[in-house]
């Protein structure tokens, strides 16, 4: 009887941990960060840059503004997955989406990282493997 209600508990706490990591997922994201962070293939650090970066991530589409209008990316979201296991502090967010800028298209992979209540941003496009760009939220809702 006693195992019954360790896996009835067990059961409980992962449901509401499912049940608040949807709750988030459904919800559009809006993050800002104020310092881009550019790094190489072997993850060294390139250079950074101090700017305003807009994020926002809805169901259908990914819009990355950085510093001014000029440089706005929309793409439309082709595949996403999101586990977080508490509420924008601890989890991940992954979407590919494709960029046009120009007539040029950018594959890109977006990865929302939570880590001791630490939240980045990491953008890998296809067409540039030689380079990662990473921000750290200041604002992250």
């Amino acid at each position: 009887m006693k195992n019954l209600k360790k896996i009835a508990l067990a059961f409980a706490l992962v449901l509401a941990g499912t049940t608040i990591s949807f709750a988030q997922c459904d919800k559009p994201v809006f993050l800002a960060s104020s310092t881009t962070n550019y790094y190489n293939a072997k993850g060294e650090l390139q250079r950074t840059k101090d700017e305003e970066t807009l994020i926002t991530l809805t169901k259908t589409e990914v819009i990355i503004a950085p510093g001014n209008e000029e440089h706005k990316m929309t793409g439309p979201i082709k595949s996403y997955s999101c586990n977080w296991t508490m509420p924008y502090k601890e989890g991940k967010t992954v979407v590919t989406s494709v960029f046009t800028d120009g007539g040029k298209e950018l594959n890109a992979t977006i990865t929302i990282e939570g880590r001791g209540g630490k939240v980045t941003v990491t953008m890998v496009a296809a067409e540039m493997p030689d380079m990662k760009i990473q921000v750290v939220a200041d604002k992250f809702e």
